[in-house]
């Protein structure tokens, strides 16, 4: 489909005039200029002269004239503002946003190509289905009605769980609401996305050692960091202008860069200090280096004392993690990370950043916690220049997790419990027992022999949608398997076990893909009927407010008009809910917009009750001022000096407390206690209870500058708030709220920060100095998981038969309503066959699964092959060169057909595949399946053809950065 680089610009259909002729020949910037006899330079000048050189009047001059309309990249979590220019509603180009301080100017590859994302040809046009084999046109009604009246019998038949709503982190914040609200009003808890199998281990292990599951700084934070460690992470690749901040850092600070990685990566090549380990070793790495600072007296014993609870037991545990054993296990050497240990403590704050390369583990969670506590050891928490740094993959996967597309969490991570869905129902104003009916019940399911409420039953994770549809009836927790699948932007090919998903895939009576373009879904199937296509919008045909990694929201405007056929996700929604004829209850209170919910609408109603997360301060105005005021906020602290928002940080990070008129500037920097509560200061969260086996769990004798507890607290509730005297503080409007909430006067004192609507007991609270969470100790042991203090376990596939002895991985067990399996599988040996250590990663050109930047020919040119990075060693022991064909062969039998790069890149021993590719399965090109026109340019297999069956023993997270496999030359 493409050629090798060209000198030639490509030519544009959508442009005329001077641009057409300049598209036939090879021109730079100084040459167009020049070339144009214009004063001013680039596409504004074209746009304000009607799009040619010829003189134009002043009434046409002003008809035509270029409107520019701030939005968000919509691939990486950066948060890069994109100005587009428009001409008559036509998109004709763009630049990056000069004042916007995350990305400062700057655009990686992909951020500078977003306009042909939008307007790329390959898009899906129209509805589509599959009859006989064929791609067929229908219409919108047509889709809806056969769709809808096929999922009603399915539910009628096997109930509401057998239907699994898969959403997506590219929706916007509104859109990822209410798909959560419409799985609760379809009656299931059977819903997830992205963040599933990327950063699910993170939000798990971070949230239960301090409060929150988020990146604690920011990007910009890192300006004031004295060292950087980063492992399992790749931003120059995976989010390029993130390394603006780090590379500030390192100048300025002249701030150690530590990036620990298995493969010598593009990030790798900035470090001052490079540590190569074996993939799936971190907690021994980990505890490698700690072993060095608690040898040595580094750790900040005060911080420890009085605002960690368990640092004891995890000195037990590093004890046993000698120099000479963490050479064994990780193969750095002791030196090296007793070199590391020493920069670090030399030079703090530093920040730890992390990636998928540390979560995607069957121990992913022990990974993150263990991150958690080389930053609590070393005193680094709460501080401007510390924290952890956790880069998020999507433009939206924080937005679309904080807002509880997720099978075991409603929007702002309130549990499914019923307290949950009783706070929900009054912010919806919904009839709490005509929503629990909507909900399957299991009689006499629970152990205890009482009915199971699916309400309040954890559903199928994305990572195991699969077992869902193939496992046996019997062997699930949940009344029937899964029998329609709605895929909506999400690319398959993103998950391990691709042999078995196109299985599941074909046995499914009813499959709908909602996207911009086919995606993967479309092809790797053989399915004759029962597959929709259904064509949504990019996020530049509409508006709403996406949340940053560092947790700041941003408001997009809407580019342009939906181009061909295709709907937001909102309006499919509705028109769903319309269907399912719940449409005039879970849109009561939002507005329509023509056809469509009103954004604005449902950026108010979740502000109404995400209190546990501080999702509640953030208006549609104050995020519009924001967006409109950029160049107020200092590229540093993010802090607005002087402006229309003075005071506020930039895009108010979660938590911004109360309602927006309290005006709350947002938390910046999360757990800092040398700020008042009331100008974005906190502590650890008081989430884990006042006492741990006689121990205090509240922070000893530290509080937030101005707190008037001058001590731990538990979190606040009403009952506390009179203990204190200070809930004659609140206003009749707010007591009344509380009251109604009760369910009576003599009933308030159990109403909590977290379900209060009128956010009155925040208030008072912060008034008085204090957190409305408490003020507790971070807990470097979590005694809920299933290692609470974390351990090194071997991947289930590993060629170290040795440590698999020494450190095995869990038992098999069911939860998350699957069987998973861990020793069944770690007891067999396939490393004689299958000897060498498979990972994956990211590229720079492309992002996810690929089918949007592989449909995009300025990225498309950049990367036309899916390869394997083989050492030379390996290379030539197994007679491959470079640029020739080899097969990848996982130990479960999936192969992938793919060219070598050989390179030192990764190690002896080690292979590396990029996982953004697909079109291709098993050496078969699947082009001529896709819809005609709506093919990406670039095809290619998938990594996770290969990769195999692992999963997180906290939240089911896949396992593909340790897997096994063998190579040979096809």
């Amino acid at each position: 489909m493409l050629k090798k680089k060209t000198n030639a610009a490509p030519r544009s259909a959508q442009r005329t005039g001077l641009l057409s002729d300049m598209a036939r020949t090879s021109f730079d910037r100084r040459a167009f200029l020049r070339g144009s006899g214009l004063a001013i330079g680039g596409l504004a000048a074209i746009g304000a002269t009607g799009g040619t050189v010829t003189r134009a009047n002043a009434q046409a001059a002003a008809a035509s004239a270029v409107q520019t309309v701030k939005s968000v990249c919509t691939h990486c979590s950066v948060g890069c503002t994109v100005v587009a220019e428009v001409s008559d509603g036509v998109w004709i180009g763009q630049e990056p946003g000069w004042d916007s301080p995350f990305n400062l100017g700057a655009h990686c590859a992909k951020g500078a190509a977003v306009r042909e994302h939008a307007h790329g040809e390959r898009r899906l046009k129209y509805p589509m289905k599959k009859e006989n084999g064929e791609w067929v046109r229908i219409s919108w009604d047509q889709a809806i009605n056969e769709i809808g009246d096929k999922m009603m019998q399915i539910r009628d038949e096997s109930g509401p769980d057998s239907v699994y709503w898969l959403g997506s982190a590219k929706h916007n914040n509104e859109q990822a609401y209410l798909f959560r609200k419409f799985a609760a009003y379809w009656g299931t808890n059977n819903v997830d996305h992205q963040a599933r199998i990327c950063h699910s281990t993170t939000v798990a292990g971070v949230a239960n050692t301090w409060g929150y599951g988020a990146m604690t700084n920011s990007y910009n934070d890192i300006h004031n960091s004295r060292a950087i460690f980063i492992i399992g992470g790749n931003p120059a690749e995976a989010h390029p202008v993130s390394l603006l901040h780090v590379l500030r850092a390192k100048e300025q600070n002249n701030a150690p860069v530590i990036v620990c990685d298995p493969r010598f990566t593009r990030t790798a090549a900035h470090a001052d200090e490079y540590v190569r380990f074996r993939p799936g070793s971190d907690v021994a790495l980990v505890w490698g280096i700690l072993w060095h600072i608690f040898e040595n007296g580094w750790e900040d014993k005060e911080f420890i004392r009085t605002r960690v609870w368990g640092m004891d037991q995890i000195k037990e545990e590093v004890a046993r993690w000698t120099p000479e054993e963490v050479e064994r296990v990780t193969g750095a050497p002791g030196s090296q990370l007793e070199r590391v240990a020493r920069t670090l403590a030399n030079n703090r704050p530093g920040t730890v950043i992390w990636c998928m390369g540390g979560t995607q583990h069957t121990n992913g969670n022990n990974n993150t916690r263990a991150y958690c506590v080389l930053q609590l050891a070393l005193g680094n928490m709460g501080v401007a220049g510390g924290g952890t740094n956790i880069f998020r993959g999507h433009d939206n996967v924080q937005g679309a997790t904080d807002l509880g597309v997720l099978a075991d969490t409603l929007p702002g991570y309130y549990g499914l419990a019923p307290g949950s869905w009783a706070h929900w129902a009054r912010v919806w104003e919904e009839d709490l027992d005509w929503l629990k009916a909507r909900f399957d019940v299991m009689p006499g399911a629970e152990s205890d022999g009482t009915d199971r409420q699916m309400m309040n039953f954890t559903g199928i994770p994305v990572s195991r949608w699969i077992d869902g549809v193939l496992e046996d009836k019997e062997n699930l927790d949940q009344p029937n398997p899964t029998r329609a699948m709605v895929l909506w932007g999400h690319a398959p090919n993103s998950q391990t076990r691709q042999k078995e998903m196109k299985t599941a895939m074909e046995k499914l009576d009813l499959m709908v893909v909602v996207d911009p373009f086919p995606t993967v879904s479309a092809v790797m199937q053989d399915r004759t009927d029962g597959v929709y296509l259904l064509p949504a919008t990019t996020q530049f045909e509409t508006r709403g407010s996406v949340t940053a990694s560092n947790r700041s929201i941003q408001w997009r405007d809407k580019v342009m008009d939906p181009l061909f056929e295709s709907r937001t996700d909102h309006k499919i929604l509705h028109m769903f809910a319309e269907k399912f004829g719940f449409a005039d209850r879970m849109f009561r209170n939002i507005a329509m917009d023509g056809d469509e919910p009103m954004i604005e609408d449902v950026t108010r109603e979740f502000n109404r009750g995400m209190w546990t997360i501080g999702y509640t301060g953030q208006s549609p105005e104050r995020l519009k001022l924001h967006m409109a005021n950029q160049h107020t906020f200092d590229r540093t602290t993010l802090r607005a000096v002087g402006g229309p928002a003075d005071g506020d940080f930039y895009g108010m990070p979660w938590p911004c407390w109360g309602t927006p008129e309290m005006n709350h500037p947002g938390t910046a920097n999360l757990y800092d206690m040398s700020l008042p509560v009331a100008e974005g200061g906190l502590t650890f969260r008081a989430r884990f209870g006042v006492e741990r086996d006689g121990d205090n769990l509240l922070a000893d004798g530290v509080y937030s500058v101005g707190s008037e507890i001058q001590d731990g607290y538990p979190e606040f509730t009403m009952q506390m708030l009179m203990d204190l005297g200070w809930d004659g503080d609140l206003t009749a409007e707010e007591r009344a709220s509380i009251e109604a909430v009760a369910g009576g006067a003599d009933k308030v004192g159990g109403v909590n920060w977290k379900t209060d609507l009128s956010g009155g007991i925040q208030r008072v609270a912060i008034a008085h100095g204090c957190a409305p969470f408490g003020n507790a100790k971070a807990r470097a042991v979590v005694w809920t998981f299933p290692d609470p203090v974390p351990l090194h376990r071997e991947p289930l596939y590993s060629n170290r038969r040795d440590l698999v002895a020494d450190y095995p991985t869990y038992e098999d067990k069911k939860f998350w309503r699957v069987p998973t399996m861990y020793a069944s599988i770690q007891t067999n040996d396939f490393s004689e066959e299958y000897p060498i250590i498979l990972t994956s990663g990211r590229l720079v050109e492309y992002e996810g699964g690929g089918d949007e930047t592989r449909s995009n020919p300025w990225l498309a040119e950049l990367q036309q092959d899916m390869f394997v990075e083989i050492n030379t060693r390996d290379a030539n022991n197994l007679g491959i060169r470079d640029g020739s064909q080899v097969w990848v062969e996982g130990p479960e039998g999936g192969k992938v057909k793919v060219m070598a790069m050989v390179t030192n890149r990764v190690g002896a021993g080690v292979a590396f595949m990029p996982f953004h590719f697909g079109g291709h399965m098993e050496g078969v090109d699947l082009r001529d399946k896709y819809p005609d026109g709506a093919d990406p340019y670039v095809l290619g297999e998938s990594t996770n053809t290969a990769q195999t069956y692992g999963y997180d023993s906290v939240t089911q997270m896949q396992e593909t950065k340790a897997t096994l496999c063998k190579i040979w030359a096809a």
